[in-house]
């Protein structure tokens, strides 16, 4: 472990540098050992964040509600576990693992006993993220799940054009997104052309671009620069979002949705959510892979 600011976690590999705060487990910094930063800053004239986890739901419930284990309690956009503050279990030089366990404020919007354990991995060139979803209650559990890191824009030193490209060259279908944070429930052709999407200010003029069952491996960066190389496990949904304007492009890969109009509360009957059993546990992640 390398020290850095207090209570960050520092992280270094051959090619890479990382580190992580306590409150939401959340990165605050990828570099390459030249110094080239990968993630954005959390500029609050774009957006605060840099890489939030999102539990027990992804994307905003219909008023800010929701409902489960007979508890009904407002909930704001992605859940609760961006905003609270875990525990260091272990680390390493080129690990780490922090932990969220259930508590009084969280049984009190979430009435489940449950742990969330989140690693971060550098080796070589490429950083292992991974959260487990353990049920630690005697009841079901629904919720939902996801990443929300960001990437910067462009990721040389100069301006050029950047693309996504999906490994399997698909034109996934998506969700419009309503300016209330809702879904609409019937979906519309997506904006890729065999599995290739331009990034331009105009494309995120609604908001972020949802592809529910639309995660696939794939590539962000310019033809002739750096780029990263994205893989995901047991996130089938994914969305873009990039403010006009703005230096960095969110790549999130989720398990689960906002919910679609005219949805009820209950977490259990939200796009994508997952339930486990009493004694069930769920493991999430990604691995990002950069390429000078």
């Amino acid at each position: 472990m390398i020290d850095v600011a207090p209570q960050l976690v520092a992280l270094r590999s051959e090619n890479l540098t990382a580190a992580f705060a306590p409150m939401g487990a959340e990165m605050q910094y990828l570099r390459t050992t030249a110094g080239a930063d990968l993630l954005c800053h959390g500029d609050a004239a774009h957006w605060s964040g840099r890489a939030p986890v999102l539990f027990p739901i992804v994307g905003r419930a219909v008023d800010d509600r929701v409902r489960s284990g007979g508890v009904t309690a407002e909930m704001k956009q992605h859940g609760f576990a961006r905003r609270m503050t875990f525990e260091v279990e272990d680390t390493s030089e080129a690990h780490c693992v922090h932990v969220l366990h259930a508590s009084d404020q969280t049984r009190a919007v979430y009435p489940f006993e449950f742990s969330l354990r989140v690693t971060h991995a550098l080796e070589g060139a490429q950083l292992q993220v991974s959260a487990e979803v353990t049920n630690e209650g005697a009841g079901a559990m629904p919720f939902g799940f996801g990443f929300h890191p960001s990437f910067r824009w462009p990721l040389g030193p100069t301006p050029t054009q950047h693309s996504v490209r999906l490994a399997s060259a698909t034109n996934p279908l998506r969700r419009p997104l309503r300016p209330d944070g809702l879904l609409e429930r019937d979906p519309v052709p997506g904006p890729f052309a065999e599995g290739e999407l331009t990034i331009a200010d105009d494309l995120f003029d609604d908001g972020a671009l949802v592809f529910p069952g639309g995660a696939d491996a794939l590539t962000y960066g310019s033809a002739n620069g750096p780029s990263l190389e994205f893989s995901f496990e047991n996130l089938p949904d994914l969305a873009l979002w990039r403010p006009v304007g703005a230096p960095f492009l969110c790549i999130e890969p989720w398990q689960g949705t906002a919910s679609l109009v005219g949805d009820g509360p209950d977490i259990a009957d939200r796009p994508g959510s997952l339930t486990l059993a009493a004694g069930e546990a769920v493991t999430y992640g990604y691995r990002v892979l950069y390429r000078p």
